[in-house]
């Protein structure tokens, strides 16, 4: 193409040349050594312009083939496959619409009232400009702690040895301005919203805000009667939760607001706490999980609010037990007690507990497949070998399954009607072809509430949404992954109660007792 057109601009030269023949030599070289000069500046103009505007279409045209496949026309045609094959596309019309495919966004999920609060620069402290962090004080809290660990692991009953105050080493030193620490200082209770869902309390909201955050002043490890010791932490907090106002002076195991510790396998009791608020049955005892360094090798452990309530004659007399047997509570369920604020007869063998409050028991502990209290001899289900009922040797009782007691069944002092639920102890490990219907037997009505949240296919939702307030506990169970699987176990077991509630025409009714 360019030497076409080098001898297209050259006839007019030659022609410019052969017209100047019969001018004199001189005259004649100059005006061709002229001509010459500007045809040479002409051409290299245009040979330098062509090359990079020829780069242009060549990237143009590149760019049009591998667009070709997403490249559509108004009224729907598809470039032709000859075209892509040559690599050239030619519209055949000028209003082309291009469709861009960009990667699908995994967004997490919508969880209502969690949104991320702006970070906080954080603030370093000099610690050596404090007169309370001193180098010596702090080696000083280090040897207590880990004597205070070592003495722990070595005392086996607290029966032969008597209540000893606990040193928390998470409370270094103590800072003189209390407003700035506060202001600095982030929940582990995540509500980022205005309000907390609905199904917690104001009460609620400040018990989990103080069992998550609150400096520890003093830990106890008490008897409790026969039942095991029980490891109690004092807060510091000027709040006191009103259903213990009445109780606490007479009960000098927490002075103040206090939490109790238990093991980090008990962590089914953060789960329970949720999910029974979630269900609108509110008789569990505000949880959340928290770790202390020094114990449990700093894993975290639930921590359950203490309510003094249920010990009204102090720790040596126990939890105010209701003691029936498997057979007293089958005839309870028929006589119906204390329905409709109707007092039983002496000789009807009720206990002081509502009718209503045994359905609500049913159906959480179904739920969750807690045992210990209507089942504690694993008589509904096969137990596994280290279960407690298989190691007591409890489970040889179910040939005489009437005379069975029921065990856990706890109300608070002032409140006998109302069952309390506590030592959640759940089971997620369970299928469904060995699950514990005994549970349900006896039991002809279930709390319209509760049922209608499994009923209305958001139990996940707001399971996610109410767990997700705990932080601890959320990381502890191996983030949004591991909630799915034990809300999955939660929704299989689910479908199985409504089955089971139209297979046995069980009422469904609102109970407010």
């Amino acid at each position: 193409m360019g030497k076409s057109r080098v001898h297209w601009l050259c006839f007019p030269l030659l022609k410019l040349i052969s017209n100047f023949r019969r001018c004199p030599l001189s005259k004649r070289s100059l005006i061709i050594a002229t001509v010459c000069v500007v045809y040479l500046f002409f051409v290299v103009s245009q040979v330098g312009y062509s090359q990079p505007h020829r780069g242009r279409r060549t990237d143009k045209d590149n760019s049009r083939h591998i667009r070709g496949l997403y490249n559509l026309e108004s009224n729907g045609a598809v470039p032709d496959s000859a075209d892509l094959q040559t690599g050239f596309v030619v519209p055949t019309r000028s209003n082309v619409v291009y469709i861009t495919l960009k990667s699908k966004r995994l967004k997490p999920a919508h969880i209502r009232g969690t949104i991320r609060p702006k970070l906080r620069r954080k603030v370093r402290r000099n610690k050596t400009s404090n007169p309370y962090f001193t180098q010596n004080k702090l080696g000083t809290l280090e040897r207590d702690a880990g004597q205070i660990k070592q003495n722990f692991a070595l005392q086996t009953s607290w029966k032969e040895t008597r209540d000893v105050d606990f040193i928390s080493v998470d409370i270094l030193f103590q800072q003189s301005n209390k407003d700035a620490d506060a202001d600095s200082q982030i929940s582990a209770i995540r509500i980022y919203s205005q309000k907390a869902p609905p199904w917690f309390s104001e009460q609620d909201v400040k018990t989990m805000r103080f069992l998550a955050d609150a400096k520890v002043l003093r830990m106890r490890e008490v008897s409790h009667g026969d039942s095991p010791s029980l490891l109690i932490f004092e807060g510091e907090t000027s709040v006191l939760p009103v259903s213990q106002k009445h109780t606490h002076r007479r009960n000098n195991a927490c002075g103040g607001q206090c939490g109790v510790v238990q093991s980090p396998v008990d962590n089914t009791e953060v789960f329970a706490f949720h999910l029974d608020r979630l269900l609108g049955l509110n008789r569990t005892l505000p949880t959340v999980s928290r770790k202390f360094s020094f114990l449990h090798d700093g894993q975290s452990c639930p921590v359950v609010s203490w309510d003094a309530s249920l010990y009204p004659e102090g720790l040596a007399g126990g939890w105010p037990t209701v003691r029936l047997t498997w057979g007293e509570y089958q005839s309870s369920l028929k006589q119906r007690c204390w329905h409709k604020n109707i007092i039983p007869k002496p000789d009807s063998g009720c206990s002081t507990i509502h009718h209503y409050e045994w359905s609500k028991l049913a159906l959480f502990d179904f739920l969750l497949q807690i045992h210990n209290r209507l089942d504690r001899s694993c008589c509904g289900f096969r137990p596994r070998r280290e279960y407690v009922c298989v190691e007591l040797g409890l489970h040889s009782e179910c040939g005489n399954q009437d005379h069975v007691q029921l065990a856990n069944v706890i109300h608070r002092g002032h409140d006998p009607r109302h069952l309390v639920f506590t030592n959640n102890e759940g089971f997620f490990d369970r299928n469904e072809d060995n699950l514990d219907f005994r549970l349900l037997e006896g039991i002809k009505e279930l709390p319209e509430q509760a049922v209608s949240v499994l009923r209305s296919r958001k139990l996940r939702e707001k399971l996610l949404q109410s767990l997700f307030l705990d932080q601890t506990y959320w990381e502890s169970q191996g983030g949004r992954q591991g909630i799915d699987k034990l809300i999955d176990v939660i929704e299989r077991r689910a479908e199985v109660l409504l089955t089971y509630i139209t297979a046995h025409g069980i009422k469904v009714i609102t109970m407010n007792a």
